[in-house]
């Protein structure tokens, strides 16, 4: 994991998006290998969690308690934290059960299946969808 690329477009768009909210990366990976998927980035983090740092991986309930009580601590309020992210399986049905709204990076939208990822469950369903971070970005910027 530490040698894997990042997307293109993550760089823009979370520079872009970092100044205007603060982020807080909710990773299902241990510290040292999301310090190099950081730094190929090259991004600043308001906060970094990592499933090292919670004990847990996703989509354990105990990874968004963890992530709700960082923005807390943030002095985000109730109702202003989103999630972002690209599995359905991971992160969107574990975020809802959660009560966050989610926003889905559906990166594989011309391609069948779910990747590497267990199926989602029928029921998941993201409050928004984009095809990248860029699109995400670019409407974020928009509004």
């Amino acid at each position: 994991m530490p040698d894997w690329p990042a997307f293109e477009d993550s760089h823009d768009a979370l520079e872009a998006l970092g100044k205007r909210f603060q982020l807080i990366i909710l990773s299902n990976v241990d510290r040292a290998s999301f310090a190099a998927s950081k730094a190929r980035l090259g991004v600043e983090f308001t906060s970094i969690l990592t499933a090292q740092d919670i004990g847990s991986y996703k989509p354990s309930p105990r990874n968004f308690t963890a992530l709700i009580q960082e923005a807390r601590k943030l002095g985000v309020g109730d109702g202003k934290l989103l999630h972002v992210a690209q599995s359905l399986f991971h992160d969107h049905a574990p975020a809802k059960l959660a009560g966050l709204p989610t926003v889905w990076i559906n990166r594989r939208h011309d391609h069948p299946g779910w990747g590497a990822t267990p199926a989602p469950p029928a029921d998941v369903s993201p409050d928004a969808e984009f095809r990248s971070m860029a699109e995400f970005a670019a409407a974020v910027q928009a509004e």
